[in-house]
This record gives C-alpha cells, structure tokens and sequence, in this order.
C-alpha cells in the first residue's frame, strides 16, 4: 500500500507516487497506489476524520480481493503527510472502539515512513516550515481545541506499533523537519519497536520519491530484506 503526500491538500494526488509504484512493480511486489479526500475545496469533504477513513477503507477493501492480493502480508508505505497516514493505518490495532480506522480488517506486516510528519501535535506548532498551518487544516483545529483528534492521528502517540518500522528522512529537507523521524524513531526504539532510522545526508524531500536516487535504494533494500511473509 502506497500513500502519498502534499500535505493532505487537494492540489496533490496520487499521481506524485506513480514512479515509485513502477519502480516496486519491477522488484516483484504488488503496488496499490492509494488515493483518499483531502483538504481544499467545500466539495472535497478532505480532512479529519474523511481521509483517515478513506485510508482505512482502502486497505481493509483488500479482504474483498483474495485472488489479487493477500491481505496477511501486506506493507504500507508513504511519503510526507502521507506517512502519517501510513504509520497511522499501521497502528489500527490500538485504536479504541468508535474512532475512525478501529477494528481493521487488514493487519500490515511492516510500515515505511518518507520524510514523514509523525508527531502531529510538534508539527502544528512548527514555525520552521509550511507543516504547522497544514496539520492544523487536515485536523481541524489547534492541539488545544482538538486534543483528541492530534491524540488519535498522530503515529508517535500509539507506539509500540509492533511490526517492522523503516523511517527515512533527507539531510537537505527543506520541507519537513528531520526531527520529526529522528525522535519518532527514538521513541519506537524505547517502546521496544523494531524500527531503523537512515537519514540520507544529501537527500532532499522529493528525492525520497525518486527511485533513480540514493534514497530510494535504501528502501528498496530494506523491503528485499523483510523477512518472508
């Protein structure tokens, strides 16, 4: 499963992943390049708690779909504000009954954040680059007025997750603090996560999405070591 980013916002699709769907098809792996509502127009219907439900269903739909996919061996991996999405649908499991994405269908074997926004309630209050005003759009509200939906979506909130964690992040991001996958990874690694943390040194955002760069290959590698499914 494949969730792009763009910071939750109706001027970016599912096409930013079209590369990288490609490039997974030709390392043998089924890509499924998710696509959810997002924020922008009245008719969107994007934000909290639309696109986390979209997300959700999206994966789940994969029961429905045996003789294409098997839903027992299924990675989810995305890029920006869509690894937030990612490492959000991984931890479904611990979400609490009556919030969008409880009871999944579908549990994910292993997870990939890209330069990743993991810790929406840091990220809101981020004077640093453009991602404080998008979490606050996608979410509703400030963590004051909203605690529990940052509670709820933010990925740092609901570790230990459980399964395979690999987080990524580029030296020369200008777009999202590396921060936000250096302490995300710090603190799976206290709860007791498999998680491993590569920062690419000459790595910008997008190039993360490039599968003609270094960084792609460092996750092109860590998929190929996954153990069999």
């Amino acid at each position: 499963m494949v969730v792009h980013g763009g910071l939750w916002l109706e001027t970016y699709g599912c096409d930013l992943m079209h590369s990288v769907c490609a490039d997974l098809a030709g390392r043998g792996w089924l890509a499924w390049n998710l696509e959810y509502r997002r924020v922008g127009s009245a008719w969107s219907g994007g934000g909290w708690p639309a696109t986390l439900a979209d997300v959700a269903a999206g994966i789940d739909h994969l029961v429905d779909l045996p003789d294409l996919a098997d839903p027992g061996r299924v990675v989810v991996l995305g890029h920006s504000a869509g690894a937030q999405l990612a490492m959000w649908a991984a931890a479904r499991p611990h979400l609490l009954d009556g919030v969008p994405g409880a009871r999944p269908r579908v549990k994910l074997r292993a997870a990939v954040s890209l330069a990743g926004i993991l810790d929406l309630t840091t990220a809101a209050d981020d004077r640093r680059s453009v991602i404080g005003t998008g979490v606050v759009k996608f979410l509703g509200g400030r963590p004051e007025e909203v605690a529990d939906r940052y509670a709820h979506a933010s990925p740092v909130e609901h570790l230990p997750l459980g399964i395979p964690q690999l987080v990524v992040h580029g030296g020369r991001d200008g777009t999202i603090p590396v921060d936000q996958s250096t302490e995300y990874a710090r603190r799976a690694e206290e709860a007791g996560d498999p998680v491993e943390l590569a920062i690419v040194a000459e790595a910008s955002h997008m190039d993360l999405v490039d599968p003609r760069s270094p960084a792609w290959v460092v996750v092109a590698d860590w998929l190929a070591r996954l153990p069999v499914m």
